[in-house]
């Protein structure tokens, strides 16, 4: 992969991650919808992992920066994830008591 441009990769990547997204999410039956939350709130856990990683270093560059905006995003992210499965879940729950 020597004569493959790096960015050209990286984008090819990002647009094929998009496209299989797209399509997983708007192709699964409503009753999944609620497993594919919690599953996207771990993947974004991940995330946050990796973007620790890239804010990890004591010098102040760009990396460091992206990081910690993306440390922030993820975490909005997982926490806001983890309100709307509750949410869900408590839709089946039975009302009375």
């Amino acid at each position: 992969m020597s004569g493959v441009d790096p960015v050209v990769l990286n984008l090819t990547v990002f647009i094929l991650a998009i496209f299989v997204g797209y399509h997983v999410v708007w192709n699964v039956t409503p009753a999944l919808h609620t497993p594919l939350m919690a599953v996207t709130n771990a993947v974004s856990g991940i995330i946050i992992v990796g973007a620790m990683l890239a804010a990890g270093p004591k010098e102040l560059d760009v990396g460091t920066v992206l990081g910690l905006v993306a440390v922030m995003l993820a975490a909005v992210n997982v926490f806001g994830g983890f309100l709307v499965t509750q949410r869900m879940l408590d839709m089946f729950k039975k009302k009375g008591k």
